[in-house]
């Protein structure tokens, strides 16, 4: 198993990793000893919040250490009248008669709520390689799909401004 990461995912992912183990393990290594000195550990919610907070970020920097170990690094092969990655999509549904701008990114990157799709959703798969005009079905499930028309494509690229997916 790999992620399909850019090369862009990777140096984030790195940046994050290094504050995480460098700035955030120490001083949340001392929050725990701090609380720990507060006496009863049973009742002592100071040290349950400190060392809940700590694992959490061991479990982040496990998290960030898998997903550079096993990524692999892609690049847009989109032509220019395609959509390519990080390109902004006009779609219009047809059954709702209404328009969705997306933004094609990578699994690190997606936020549906802010029209973040991802390259491996399916939106994100039908609409990559395709051209504006291009009518694409878009199968979510076995039950349900939806037919939908390219209206238009704006070329973007991966200058780092959209952050990394957190948990």
């Amino acid at each position: 198993m790999h992620n399909e990461l850019t090369q862009k995912d990777l140096e984030l992912m790195r940046k994050e990793l290094d504050h995480r183990r460098i700035v955030l393990r120490p001083q949340l290594l001392e929050a725990v000893k701090e609380a720990r000195a507060f006496g009863d550990l049973s009742e002592n919610f100071e040290y349950k919040a400190a060392t809940q907070e700590k694992n959490r970020n061991e479990s982040r920097i496990r998290f960030l250490e898998n997903m550079i170990k096993t990524a692999v690094v892609i690049s847009d092969q989109s032509g220019s009248d395609q959509v390519g990655l990080y390109d902004k999509v006009t779609v219009y549904m047809e059954d709702d008669d209404e328009e969705e701008v997306y933004q094609i990114v990578t699994t690190m990157r997606q936020d549906a709520l802010k029209g973040l799709i991802s390259k491996e959703s399916p939106v994100g798969r039908c609409l990559l390689g395709r051209r504006v005009g291009d009518r694409v079905h878009i199968q979510v499930n076995e039950n349900y799909g939806y037919d939908a028309v390219i209206r238009a494509i704006e070329k973007g690229s991966d200058d780092g401004e959209i952050p990394l997916n957190r948990y």
